[in-house]
């Protein structure tokens, strides 16, 4: 198994692509060139980072890091996914988190941030692929893309560095008439006490929103974006109520990941979920 370390290692290279900042109505903001070079120093034992901006009608911006550790707020996969962010939420502290998929030569990343009072304020999305790549971006995600059954295994990695616990998953999502939709999702982490959780969601444009209910009454916010994206939040963040903040990737027509990190009642970062999943045909 490969250390935290390593797994750092898996995004090493030359990352071009840009960053979307859009507002929580998935309004678009701005979007700005972007070059973000991760290099290995010293057999790989430190990372230089260097993030250029390029905006068309501004100055070249360049930020360089140089880091031989990982902060607590970090974790990664295997493959090279990750989430970095907030370890606590605090009242009157702005609140948020990177999430990071990689699949082949590309990679998806998200940042969602919350003002101090708990309301969601932007997210940043930021596609890149590697210089010299081929495999083309995705097109927006639709309503469609997502309808069917999705039979997933999910890996769970927890901050206090306990044992990965792996288990099935199943994801049942339909339309109810031309504007909602419903989900049921199965979780297998106890194969003899599974348990369940559904919810129905309305469908606004590139927005969907499923109503909460007991012990989470919180309204979860989808929103659907370029590269076969999507958003997952909630509208407000605040203590006394467990939360998560996801970001999904459909990869194939019947292929996705979705990366999970979850909160508890006490505003603690307890997990990051990296769920792979594939629709069933005919679904």
């Amino acid at each position: 198994m490969r250390s935290q370390w390593e797994c750092l290692l898996q995004n090493l290279g030359e990352w071009q692509g840009s960053f979307t900042r859009l507002s929580p109505q998935a309004e678009l903001i701005e979007d700005t060139p972007t070059v973000v070079s991760l290099t290995g120093l010293n057999d790989n034992k430190t990372i230089r980072q260097i993030v250029r901006f390029l905006p068309p009608d501004r100055p070249v911006e360049e930020k360089v890091f140089e880091y031989s550790s990982l902060g607590k707020g970090v974790l990664f996969f295997e493959g090279g996914a990750f989430s970095q962010g907030s370890i606590q939420l605090s009242p009157f502290a702005e609140f948020g988190a990177e999430l990071g998929l990689i699949h082949g030569d590309r990679r998806l990343r998200l940042v969602q941030l919350f003002t101090p009072n708990g309301q969601l304020d932007r997210i940043t999305l930021i596609r890149e692929c590697l210089a010299g790549a081929t495999t083309p971006e995705r097109p927006p995600l639709q309503v469609d893309d997502l309808v069917g059954e999705w039979q997933g295994e999910a890996v769970t990695i927890y901050p206090d560095w306990r044992s990965p616990d792996t288990y099935p998953t199943q994801l049942r999502i339909e339309r109810i008439g031309s504007d909602r939709l419903a989900q049921q999702l199965t979780v297998y982490s106890t194969p003899e006490n599974p348990y369940q959780i559904s919810s129905t969601g309305k469908i606004a444009g590139s927005l969907l929103y499923f109503e909460g209910s007991q012990p989470n009454p919180q309204t979860n916010q989808v929103m659907l974006l370029p590269d076969a994206a999507s958003a997952t939040c909630p509208q407000q963040v605040q203590l006394r109520q467990p939360f998560f903040l996801e970001v999904g990737w459909l990869l194939q027509p019947n292929l996705r990941q979705r990366l999970i990190r979850r909160y508890n009642d006490k505003g603690e970062w307890t997990s990051l979920t990296l769920v792979t999943e594939q629709k069933g045909i005919g679904s």
